[in-house]
């Protein structure tokens, strides 16, 4: 029986073969691997046949398995298997709640490790053409989510629309849309440049961009679903929509 314990991986931004090597090495040693609604399935494949697989998704109106499920399941995996792979898109240290899990798992006898994943923040934004940093247009970027613990939308929000220089990054915003663009109106920032990125990096990426004030009507209108990344400040001018058009050939490749 193998000693318990736990590896938070980060599996990147949606594209598979964005996933680290030491990611696919750690998914090729697993015992278990609990997998989120956003990491691709494809990864799997790094998985052993004999090795246990297991969603555990978590998705704004729908049915999933809450946090406290989620961190029993992973002790009570480690027990009887030994090795569990926590899976989760992007990296989990940006706003995936890795670090929660590590602790719990700790606190219950497992040693932990993390393994980064590259961050859609930065990597779907790139594969529309879009740097989050870019001299003369921007010499920083925030990151930052929609809404708080309780649903309400985030202080940081309002922080960055009253301080819209630089690039905000928002995650996991879209259902606070109208409230996140009513904030930056109210500041001023109406006809600041804007884009939203829906499953940037995979086939069916989806890019619509346009001012601050338009967003919530041209996501409609283009029908941009979750997930999806906000992205508000110059470097958006620099959207290349054809770099999105290209990726469905270079998976079929």
């Amino acid at each position: 029986m193998q000693t318990p314990r736990l590896t938070v991986l980060g599996a990147g931004p949606g594209d598979p073969e964005l996933l680290t090597l030491k990611g696919a090495r750690v998914l090729s040693e697993a015992d278990v691997v609990l997998y989120d609604a956003l990491a691709n399935r494809a990864l799997l494949r790094h998985a052993r046949p004999e090795a246990v697989l297991v969603p555990v998704g978590k998705r704004r109106g729908m049915r999933s398995h809450g946090q406290d499920d989620i961190n029993a399941l992973i002790v009570d995996y480690a027990r009887r298997y030994g090795h569990v792979v926590r899976l989760k898109g992007g990296d989990p240290f940006v706003f995936g709640r890795g670090r929660e899990e590590m602790l719990y798992a700790e606190a219950h006898g497992l040693l932990t490790d993390y393994v980064p994943g590259i961050s859609s923040a930065v990597a779907a934004a790139g594969a529309a053409g879009i740097p989050v940093t870019h001299r003369g247009l921007s010499e920083g970027f925030r990151v930052i989510t929609a809404t708080t613990a309780t649903g309400e939308l985030a202080g940081s929000i309002r922080e960055a629309a009253r301080d819209a220089r630089g690039t905000t990054i928002i995650l996991m915003g879209l259902g606070e849309l109208p409230r996140i663009v009513r904030e930056f109106c109210q500041q001023g920032h109406a006809d600041t440049p804007a884009a939203i990125i829906q499953n940037g990096t995979l086939p069916h990426a989806r890019l619509v961009t346009g001012p601050v004030a338009e967003l919530p009507e041209r996501a409609a209108a283009a029908e941009i679903g979750a997930p999806a990344i906000i992205i508000i400040g110059e470097v958006t001018r620099l959207a290349t929509p054809e770099k999105l058009a290209l990726l469905p050939a270079l998976y079929a490749a």
